[in-house]
């Protein structure tokens, strides 16, 4: 297939706007805007309805295993591999047959993204980095996401830590949604990631006070009154 087919392959798939859209994005100019959240690592989360997700192991990440990676995230098996050889922290889980289904990673330093925005996301005394939580698209819904931040908030408070921080990019608005179902709170600071023509790439940061977060809450149930229940 040639551009001219792919391309328009891609406008009946998505629509001319979108389409053009994201060429602008990817070859003229981009602004992503990554809200700064954190979380202490020892108060519960809240109850929710998310299915069980049973049968699946935790593994450590390591140069030998990242090839567990090929059949669901094929391209991220040599990532995997030089973020484990740079001595961050990663968790990843495994099903019956060892294929990755699901992963997650800490760093105990500030965190420079060469493979993603390319800039460095700073950390302070007392905290670490959580970044490139993925899970297959069969195992949405479940209790993976939760489980798996979890069970690194308490290896990394194990280590000495109290607090974890990360971004998610404020137009990712399901990624935001957990954030505030997993009790996230908003630092009131942004990196923006600029690109420009594709080959540059520009950051900086601002701060905001009002909430990005609130309008995502689902709204407590009212209780009715004595009254009308009578």
């Amino acid at each position: 297939m040639n551009v001219i087919e792919e391309l328009l392959l891609r406008i009946k798939q998505k629509g001319l706007r979108r389409t053009l859209g994201a060429l602008g994005k990817r070859y003229i100019f981009a602004h992503r805007k990554l809200l700064w959240m954190e979380r202490d690592l020892v108060t519960p989360i809240a109850p929710n309805k998310l299915r069980p997700c049973e049968g699946l192991r935790r593994v450590d990440i390591t140069e030998e295993n990242a090839k567990a990676f090929s059949k669901y995230f094929g391209d991220r098996v040599q990532t995997m591999a030089e973020l484990a050889a740079e001595g961050h922290t990663g968790h990843m889980y495994l099903d019956q047959d060892d294929h990755t289904v699901g992963f997650v990673w800490a760093s105990a330093r500030d965190y420079y993204d060469r493979h993603f925005y390319r800039c460095t996301f700073p950390v302070q005394p007392g905290e670490y980095f959580q970044f490139g939580a993925e899970i297959t698209r069969h195992h949405f819904g479940s209790s993976l996401t939760v489980d798996a931040q979890v069970a690194l908030w308490q290896v990394m408070a194990a280590r000495g830590f109290k607090k974890v921080v990360d971004i998610c990019d404020s137009a990712n608005i399901q990624a935001l949604k957990m954030h505030v179902r997993l009790g996230y709170q908003e630092q009131g600071r942004i990196t923006h990631v600029y690109d420009l023509f594709g080959h540059w790439r520009f950051t900086r940061q601002t701060r905001y006070s009002e909430s990005r977060l609130e309008a995502l809450r689902k709204p407590e149930r009212p209780v009715a009154s004595a009254a009308a229940q009578a």
